[in-house]
């Protein structure tokens, strides 16, 4: 009985615990994130480069076993600038490179795939008609291309 109530409040302090450990790194590394994106924006680097290494430390603070993705990185940097308006004023400018034109890249990605069709398209055509050319050039023999046999 002594072990039960022991293990009861073992789950009970893990349960309580586990939560606020699991929520601070996201917040301080969102938070630390938007400071390294702002700052190297603010500093003349350009948006690749400042997205990459704020990116890149929000993923490696974040652990566990599911990474963050770009696009929940981008809005945790987002609200972070929001959230903290006067430390981050400078920085709004840059805002709208985290979230890009999402029908344009989708336009973009129709016109490749149409391009990419067009193109086998074209190499199947060519390819029958070598074909018929090959059947057509079969169906002559040396005897009927000689002029001089009558």
């Amino acid at each position: 009985m002594q072990r039960f109530k022991n293990t009861k409040l073992i789950l009970l302090a893990l349960g309580i615990f586990t939560p606020l450990t699991l929520t601070t790194p996201k917040v301080n590394s969102s938070s630390f994130g938007a400071e390294i994106f702002c700052t190297m924006r603010d500093g003349g680097n350009d948006h690749e480069s400042s997205w990459d290494a704020a990116y890149t430390y929000i993923k490696k603070q974040k652990g566990g076993f599911f990474k963050v993705s770009p696009k929940n990185a981008a809005a945790q940097i987002t609200e972070t600038v929001i959230r903290e308006r006067e430390k981050f004023s400078y920085c709004v400018e840059y805002l709208d490179n985290l979230h890009p034109n999402r029908k344009l890249i989708r336009d973009l990605e129709k016109e490749e795939q149409r391009k990419e069709k067009e193109a086998k398209d074209r190499e199947n055509r060519r390819k029958e008609l070598e074909k018929e050319l090959e059947e057509t050039n079969e169906e002559f023999t040396d005897e009927t291309l000689d002029r001089y046999s009558y």
